[in-house]
């Protein structure tokens, strides 16, 4: 009998994700062909944080309070999960494999496999009703690996061959639907302003508005191909920024808040649209108003010019 192997994508993160340990079959469509199969394991928790003791100021004269405690503990254990998302089609020899592996797009097939781990985690998120569970990018990942192994080598996380994965540039958030994609890596110059204004909030020398969470949420979504849930999240974001930034009132803004304003009507026709599919796809016999289509170019474009209105808006240190 001709030997199976099976090819695979394998992410370790230092935590639990979420969902218990075991395989999960990822299909599009219910009578579908499996896309994927994902197994979730956790390992030993050998691996370590860094840190070491407090230093001066507030937290050593907090730490004054437990002179029996050692100066600088031991840094906790953490757990690991490894998740490896399997194609099922099987290969039956293995230099198709090596093929494979040789001739592999990291980047294709790394944000490929990340996209099926964040619809495992963003479904357990639903199922278990635990806003807490977040999804993930590989950048994230302590570890990435391409390989291949027989059909129950890779069912328990394990392999026949495997080679680590390193991309030069890093990965990071998509901006298309349908998963992460590696996007150039940020420099210092780009890092700089994120800490510069989270001192300013921390120290309450500047105020977050209600929409900036809004439209992150809004850029997860579309990241994720939920086109649904961004078009009602931007539509709420859109109505909550132009009054915020309406309110402060800053000439610089003026063209800015304007354009939006101008965008206003099409965004709510993708929030009416959303609602009109949800609506659609649990009453068969209530059929979408005509033209009421769910447009990502639209949402994409429109949620880009919010996010520049926001940053424009912090460009001056808000």
């Amino acid at each position: 009998m001709p030997q199976q192997l099976f090819v695979f994508i394998q992410l370790e993160f230092p935590w639990k994700l979420g969902p218990a340990d075991g395989r999960y079959l990822v299909r599009r469509e219910d009578d579908g062909e499996p896309e994927r199969v994902v197994v979730l394991g956790t390992l030993q928790a050998d691996r370590q944080t860094t840190g070491a003791g407090a230093g001066p100021g507030v937290l050593g004269r907090l730490r004054g309070h437990a002179r029996s405690m050692p100066t600088t503990p031991e840094p906790a254990s953490v757990p690991t999960t490894r998740v490896t998302v399997i194609d099922p089609v099987s290969l039956s020899a293995e230099n198709q494999a090596r093929a494979w592996l040789a001739e592999l797009d990291r980047e294709r097939e790394v944000d490929g496999a990340t996209a099926i781990i964040n619809r495992v985690l963003h479904s357990h998120r639903i199922a278990a009703a635990d806003p807490y569970v977040h999804e993930v990018s590989p950048a994230l990942a302590i570890v990435v690996r391409a390989g291949w192994g027989e059909g129950e080598q890779v069912a328990d996380g394990r392999w026949l061959h495997a080679r680590a994965l390193r991309s030069p540039r890093g990965w990071a958030p998509s901006r298309s639907a349908g998963g992460p994609r590696r996007g150039p890596r940020r420099d210092r110059s780009w890092a700089l302003r994120p800490q510069e204004r989270l001192a300013s909030l921390l120290g309450a020398r500047g105020a977050a508005l209600l929409c900036e969470e809004i439209v992150l949420r809004a850029r997860q979504d579309l990241d994720h191909g939920r086109i649904a849930h961004a078009a009602l999240e931007l539509d709420r974001a859109y109505a909550v920024a132009i009054l915020e930034l309406q309110a402060e009132h800053r000439q610089d803004l003026a063209i800015r808040v304007a354009e939006l304003e101008q965008l206003r009507p099409g965004v709510q026709a993708q929030a009416q649209a959303a609602l009109a599919s949800s609506v659609a796809a649990h009453e068969p016999t209530a059929a979408p108003e005509p033209g009421a289509e769910l447009e990502h170019d639209v949402l994409m474009h429109a949620l880009g010019r919010l996010e520049a209105a926001l940053r424009a808006r912090t460009a001056a240190g808000v």
